[in-house]
């Protein structure tokens, strides 16, 4: 929100409603530009992390405006040059970048057309688009976006009327278009911020303690090689060098000079669980209810775990930083670069104007990982060589050691069936961490390197967005299903000694296996088909729909049992507001558990690129069966130690399951992002195989055969 705005008229926002970011980002200007070489520039504040949203938002423009694809530009986005959209995630992008962009284009369209109007004398509401030319009646173009590309005809608020294309005459929004980011991946062009090469520019490495609670005491005497700088900040300790070879030797050779004061500060890793227990927290009582309900007949306990989560990218985490004129330039592949450029204001005690902040793409990531830290890295590194690039890429024990992490949850479920076998109660206590510490959101920065740096300063506590928002720990902690005494209580835990933060789905993916797997149960203690069950407790008909073609697509009504085979299905509306997803997996265990099929049914409303969306139902779900099965972070009390793939694994090509998508097309509906819908429902369809195959109810993450045999 404008804060000189709400400041004048005493905190109230009384302008009229505009969609998605355009609200808080009114001019036109910001948003797209005409040249008169024939191209529509958008320049949006969403950024591009792999899930394809710069090639939808290029279709919404096209349609809307009525030009080729092939003509629009998509700019990345940088501070101060893009509208500040806060931060890529919870699948929010279509509909807070993509809807502003619709009514932008369409107002824009209107602008135009006005023009073309009050110049040829012919009615604007006789004119029509062709590919960005204005045509009259009879054929005669009379203008276009580009003999009009005059920058002042932006320069001004959208108008809260403008009326964008019903669904019935759009063509290239809800068609399936080729990814414009990837033929430059495919084919190996500079494109990543780890490709990034400016003239002059040095390399660095950071020299990390031994420990999550450390201070470097003192480095013995020796020589830096030549050519070699050192980068000081209190214990914050980094080399820079011509070349990269040359800075990974240097780091190599002052970690064994530096000596550090190191403590303890890590939970028992052997016994999470009991810890999570007994930590004190702050609890909320997220839903609670309660009708008339028939009396109680049968109660099922049962406690489920999830333990802390990384990100664990392919490529590290990268940024690239120069101090020059008493300005600080960084290029990054962070999710939110006005959060990260007020975190950096806040950590080098500098004005935020003082800072620019690029996107460069980076590896693909769905939540808070190093991005952010590294860019805090590279400047501190940078600060060493005014005037100089300095690129800082991250080890990969850097990592999955150092970046932040998705909490350990426990999720603790009483549910009760009535005489007629449906759901009469339900008690839900969730524990965990929170998980949200990304920059920007608090008065303190919450990048890693602020923690050494002297003086030090600790990271806050990770926060739980309000449910309104998505929640964190409490996002699809609230059944589905119609249940009508419940209670959904969250506890936050007080103390955070692994930094946590959001991660794919922050807290479904746990709640959501706990209720699918109670789900499960409770159709088994009523002689109920699990499907059955759940179709006659769910009011929502979307809802009903996913369910019912997952169990057509798996033929769930005829199948028949196979020896060491298991199939399972699973439920969610991701956050309960946003996608659709129901999934149907089959599992086959042998020496471990092995994911063999997934069949995904999926519903987003409109889909602006169906082929982009199904892209994001079927990555989603391949990295749910990863979290599923293998990973976990492990540490000792200082520090953490799967910090290599052999101690933190995750799912081989090999391991992929076959997957099929089908998706339900709702044009007309407002639309729903895809990235975070399949995660969750997939990893709770692989915990109810697993039972079907094996008999045993999984209740602790990854699904190893160690967690299993201790079921």
């Amino acid at each position: 929100m404008n804060l000189a705005y709400v400041q004048a008229t005493g905190g109230k926002d009384e302008r009229p409603k505009l969609p998605g970011s355009l609200h808080v980002n009114r001019r036109l200007d910001r948003w797209l530009a005409f040249d008169a070489a024939g191209h529509v520039t958008v320049t949006p504040g969403k950024v591009e992390l792999g899930q394809g949203i710069l090639t939808a938002l290029a279709q919404i423009v096209a349609d809307e405006l009525d030009v080729a694809l092939a003509r629009v530009v998509v700019r990345a986005a940088s501070t101060p040059g893009s509208p500040n959209e806060a931060v890529t995630s919870g699948s929010l992008s279509v509909q807070e970048s993509g809807m502003a962009l619709r009514h932008a284009a369409a107002s824009a369209r209107a602008i135009h057309l006005q023009v073309a109007a009050q110049r040829s004398g012919v009615p604007m509401e006789a004119l029509r688009v062709e590919d960005g030319a204005f045509l009259a009646p009879d054929g005669r173009q009379v203008g276009s976006y580009w003999a009009q590309a005059d920058a002042a005809l932006l320069a001004c608020e959208a108008p809260a009327d403008a009326r964008p294309k019903p669904a019935s005459e759009r063509r290239i929004a809800g068609t399936s278009a080729a990814r414009l980011d990837l033929p430059d991946k495919v084919f190996g062009a500079p494109r990543f911020v780890h490709d990034l090469r400016l003239p002059g520019m040095l390399h660095a490495r950071v020299v990390r303690p031994p420990a999550r609670r450390a201070r470097l005491v003192a480095l013995d005497d020796g020589a830096l090689a030549d050519g070699v700088t050192l980068a000081r900040d209190g214990s914050f300790l980094a080399v820079l060098a011509e070349e990269e070879h040359a800075a990974e030797r240097a780091a190599e050779r002052l970690a064994a000079r530096a000596r550090w004061e190191a403590e303890d500060s890590l939970p028992p890793a052997h016994d999470l669980p009991a810890w999570l227990r007994a930590e004190q927290g702050d609890r909320e009582v997220v839903a609670e209810r309660d009708d008339a309900a028939g009396e109680t007949a049968r109660t099922l306990r049962a406690s489920f775990f999830r333990p802390y989560v990384a990100h664990a990218s392919i490529g590290t985490c990268c940024a690239v930083a120069r101090w020059r004129d008493g300005t600080l330039e960084v290029w990054s592949h962070s999710q939110g670069i006005y959060n990260l450029r007020a975190d950096l204001a806040k950590a080098l005690a500098m004005e935020e104007a003082a800072i620019l902040v690029h996107h460069v793409e980076g590896a693909g990531c769905y939540g808070h990982n190093g991005a952010d830290d590294v860019a805090l890295d590279a400047a501190l590194a940078a600060r060493a060589a005014p005037g100089r690039p300095v690129r800082l890429l991250w080890t990969r024990a850097e990592e999955l050691a150092w970046a932040p992490v998705s909490s350990a949850m426990l999720v603790d479920i009483e549910a009760s069936l009535d005489a007629e076998g449906r759901i009469a109660s339900w008690r839900e206590e969730v524990t965990s961490h929170g998980h949200s510490s990304r920059p920007g959101r608090n008065p303190s920065p919450t990048l890693r390197a602020v923690e050494y740096m002297d003086p030090p300063r600790a990271i806050p506590n990770a926060i739980n967005p309000p449910l309104a928002a998505g929640g964190g720990a409490q996002r699809n902690a609230v059944p589905a299903y119609r249940i009508p005494r419940l209670t959904v209580g969250v506890t936050r835990i007080a103390r955070m000694p692994l930094r946590c933060s959001a991660l794919r789905g922050l807290g479904a993916p746990a709640n959501v296996f706990a209720i699918e797997s109670v789900m499960d149960e409770l159709a088994a203690m009523a002689g109920r088909d699990p499907l059955e069950f759940r179709l006659a407790q769910l009011d929502d008909a979307r809802g009903r729909d996913v369910l019912a073609l997952a169990a057509e697509m798996c033929g769930w009504r005829q199948r028949t049992k196979r020896e060491g085979f298991g199939l399972g299905l699973a439920y969610a509306r991701y956050k309960n507001t946003g996608a659709y997803c129901a999934v149907a997996a089959e599992v086959e265990a042998l020496d471990q558990i092995y994911c063999r099929r997934l069949w995904i049914a999926a519903d987003v409303g409109e889909a602006i690129n169906p082929d982009g969306v199904i892209n994001q139902y079927e990555g989603g779900a391949i990295h749910g069966v990863s979290m599923a099965l293998k990973e976990r972070v492990e540490f000792d009390r200082r520090a953490v130690t799967s910090d290599e793939w052999e101690s933190y694994p995750i799912l081989r090509f090999s391991e992929v399951p076959t997957v099929e998508t089908r998706l339900i097309a709702r044009p007309e509906a407002p639309p729903l992002g895809a990235g975070e819908a399949s995660l969750a429902p997939t990893i709770a369809a692989i915990a109810n195989a697993i039972h079907d195959a094996l008999g045993i109810r999984p209740r602790e993450m990854p699904f190893t055969p160690d967690n299993l045999a201790a079921t």
